[in-house]
């Protein structure tokens, strides 16, 4: 018997708990819910967790389990292991980890069925329009919790704090800020005299970026973020909709990732003259995002060095709401908005949201 269907058929007394994504995220997930068990909080039993590789169950220890699931052999094709068989079930609550358009595209279909789904996926709410109103007509019309807050500003109370002003009658006008992490970090420190992809190769090392650092730096990272905020204060975004200034080079941005790391010294000349620019100035390079009811942009910008969104420091986001509530002086939410350990914290708050009766 399959793990997958031994796992479906077992008891269902309570629900249970299922993770898929193996990386430095889900990894963070794993060390962090074994230390909220060993202080015995009341944390769903982690029924297994998975890869694309395999699904393992997690008998004797989550740690154990994610292990061999990274030992694993590469599949040869057909379905990811985790869709085989039956294995969540109507309050159950499975986590995302992954960075996966084809896990994204399960999220209506998991809370369809009555299941949970806590995220740090930003494609789910953060790509295709009809995905993110798949996702909240399946929420809507069977009841299901759809926990994102670690998909924007790694679980600040960013997305939280905006949809309490939309429920509560408030009517957006503009938001902007520093939304990577990653990003918020590079800028935070690149001098103009080092080399900027020594940098990067830092923030990869650190977690800061994503797996493929190319998409923080072309933006899209800050697009997903901001398409998310933006349907949130109810504007219908589109990816399109989003003028987007990418800082990766057209010739970079075509390798494999595997010639990535060798090939990064594309980027220090146009950042270096971006530099030396703001500095005669005076002002500081920043990596924005900015959405309003008529326009959305991403891109790099240099602001005053007294601006507000030139504040905080390491990986601090920094973002600006501006409404009806806060019409001249912003409601600002600060704080750090990249790394594994922030982002695992951020998953597990919303599954003990989740799972609290």
């Amino acid at each position: 018997m399959s793990t997958v269907v031994r796992l479906a058929t077992a008891s269902r007394a309570a629900p249970k708990l299922a993770l898929l994504g193996t990386g430095v995220v889900g990894g963070a997930f794993v060390s962090r819910y074994q230390r909220l068990q060993d202080r015995a909080l009341p944390v769903p039993k982690l029924a297994w967790l998975a890869n694309s590789r395999v699904v393992h169950a997690c008998d004797a220890s989550a740690q154990q389990a994610l292990d061999e699931a990274n030992q694993a052999e590469p599949r040869d094709g057909g379905p990811p292991p985790w869709a085989e068989g039956e294995a969540l079930r109507s309050g159950d609550i499975v986590v995302d980890a992954t960075a996966s358009e084809a896990v994204a595209d399960w999220h209506a279909e998991w809370l369809s069925r009555g299941v949970h789904v806590v995220t740090a996926n930003k494609l789910g709410n953060g790509g295709s329009l009809p995905r993110a109103q798949a996702i909240a007509r399946a929420q809507a019309d069977f009841g299901a919790r759809y926990g994102d807050a670690a998909t924007v500003g790694a679980g600040l109370p960013l997305l939280r704090s905006l949809r309490a002003l939309v429920a509560g009658g408030d009517r957006i006008h503009r938001v902007e800020g520093v939304l990577s992490g990653s990003l918020a970090w590079l800028f935070n420190h690149y001098d103009g005299m080092r080399a900027f992809s020594g940098f990067v190769r830092q923030a990869r090392q650190a977690g800061y970026t994503e797996p493929d650092p190319r998409i923080d730096l072309s933006g899209e990272d800050v697009r997903r973020k901001l398409l998310i905020l933006a349907r949130a204060a109810g504007l219908p975004l589109q990816a399109e909709d989003v003028r987007v200034e990418s800082l990766v080079p057209a010739e970079l941005a075509e390798l494999p990732l595997a010639e990535l790391d060798a090939a990064l010294g594309q980027l220090d000349a146009p950042l270096a003259t971006r530099f030396k620019d703001a500095y005669r100035n005076g002002a500081r390079l920043r990596f924005l995002g900015r959405f309003d009811a008529e326009r959305a942009s991403v891109g790099l910008q240099a602001l005053p060095a007294d601006h507000p969104l030139c504040g905080g420091g390491g990986t601090d986001n920094r973002v600006a709401i501006y409404s009806d509530r806060y019409p001249e002086q912003p409601l600002v939410v600060q704080g750090p908005g990249a790394g594994a350990e922030v982002t695992a914290a951020a998953l597990l708050d919303d599954v003990l949201a989740i799972a609290r009766p």
